[in-house]
């Protein structure tokens, strides 16, 4: 028998407690898990592909995931999302939907990629309902802004997110904060 062999693509700019519990669901359902990491420069990132990688390797090892489920690997990739697929051997593309909205763009995303590779199913799972409401964007928007993102990331992503936010301000980051950082990676 094949191996069950899926992607799930994003920024990831954070990694948010939503794209953590679709990673945990996921991991159940394949062989293996590949969260490609989309360097999309085009989206202007907060974080560089490098430690949006660093992040989602620390959140990952942090979910304990138990025994039984697929592999999970993290990799970077800046190619046609496809291709990407085909690169891995991947025969599914997983999505997390959220909202109505979401599924219009998925579902033309879908479609496009069905077109460029039949052999490629496009599988959505639905947001756990405590975490419909959480994008990457919000996140750091509310971040931005001094609100408290803590039941959105994990304490990690928050610690870096207010690095990142002092740095804008031009203030220089607490060490007790990147401590944090390096102590889980």
């Amino acid at each position: 028998m094949s191996s069950r062999i899926a992607i799930y693509p994003g920024t990831f700019d954070p990694v948010t407690n939503g794209h953590l519990d679709i990673i945990r669901r996921a991991a159940s359902l394949v062989d293996r898990l590949v969260i490609g990491v989309s360097t999309n420069a085009g989206k202007g990132p907060l974080f560089s592909i490098e430690e949006r990688i660093a992040l989602m390797k620390s959140e990952v090892a942090a979910l304990d995931l138990p025994a039984g489920n697929g592999i999970v690997e993290i990799r970077a990739f800046d190619t046609l999302l496809m291709h990407f697929a085909e690169s891995v051997g991947a025969r599914m593309i997983l999505r997390g939907l959220r909202a109505v909205s979401d599924f219009e763009y998925e579902f033309q995303m879908a479609g496009m990629n069905a077109r460029l590779n039949p052999g490629v199913e496009t599988v959505f799972l639905m947001a756990s309902e405590s975490q419909q409401f959480i994008s990457s964007r919000l996140v750091k928007e509310i971040g931005r802004l001094g609100g408290d993102i803590t039941s959105f990331v994990s304490p990690l992503v928050a610690a870096r997110l207010a690095d990142k936010f002092a740095q804008e301000r031009g203030e220089s980051a607490k060490p007790a904060r990147r401590g944090a950082v390096l102590d889980r990676g």
